[in-house]
């Protein structure tokens, strides 16, 4: 097994919000644990692609798939090959229908991470079978000094927070200098009681230029 190698980019900052020692006990804890996702290898791949200075939107999901071989590291994205699980195809949908963006046939979320997108879940491992499974060992903390640490950061930030869980982080925002777009989650069990529609991504895009910042480029090849 690989180990989780920490990420270092974010020492400093998350030094500063007093959790880099929770983040690497859980990384220990993690490298110690069976039938875990993602990868150890792959546990902070989210921090390692996007380092603080790259950041230019948050987003937030819960945990990561607890499917044997979908969770990648990235909220929302899946492995090459795999196909899109149906929150991601919502995703995709409204995407579609706010900038009309084709859907992707697959769901790697890379592209956006290498355009500074933050693809952060509030757990970052979970037992391979067992949703949520890994709620308890203390995840929170250390996610909770990430977006902390994020809104400390010179350059302007969206958070697209969806859902309930992800609309309870806010407060670790602020107000201010920073764009905060909140809707249901993409589940098919809450998608259409306002997600759809809700044109964050657009939303996003009009703010960043407006901030005199290049606009993501959401379509995936």
């Amino acid at each position: 097994m690989r180990t989780a190698s920490l990420p270092e980019a974010w020492r400093e900052p998350l030094e500063a919000e007093g959790v880099w020692p929770e983040l690497s006990r859980l990384a220990d804890r993690a490298q110690a644990t069976e039938n875990i996702a993602p990868a150890p290898e792959r546990i902070f791949r989210a921090l390692e692609m996007v380092p603080p200075e790259a950041v230019r939107v948050v987003i937030l999901g819960q945990d990561p798939y607890p499917t044997p071989g979908h969770a990648n590291g990235l909220s929302f994205s899946v492995e090459p090959g795999v196909a899109p699980p149906r929150s991601l195809k919502n995703i995709y949908r409204e995407m579609q229908d706010d900038l009309g963006v084709s859907p992707a046939s697959h769901g790697d979320l890379g592209a956006w991470a290498r355009q500074g997108v933050l693809l952060l879940n509030t757990v970052l491992t979970v037992e391979l079978g067992q949703a949520n499974a890994h709620a308890k060992w203390g995840w929170q903390t250390v996610t909770d000094g990430i977006i902390r640490a994020t809104a400390e950061l010179p350059q302007p930030v969206v958070y697209m927070l969806w859902g309930k869980s992800a609309e309870a982080k806010t407060a670790l925002i602020g107000e201010g200098r920073h764009l905060i777009l909140t809707a249901p989650h993409p589940s098919p069990l809450s998608a259409r009681r306002g997600f759809f529609g809700c044109r964050h991504f657009s939303k996003a895009n009009a703010w960043l230029a407006e901030q005199g910042q290049k606009p993501i480029d959401w379509a995936l090849a």
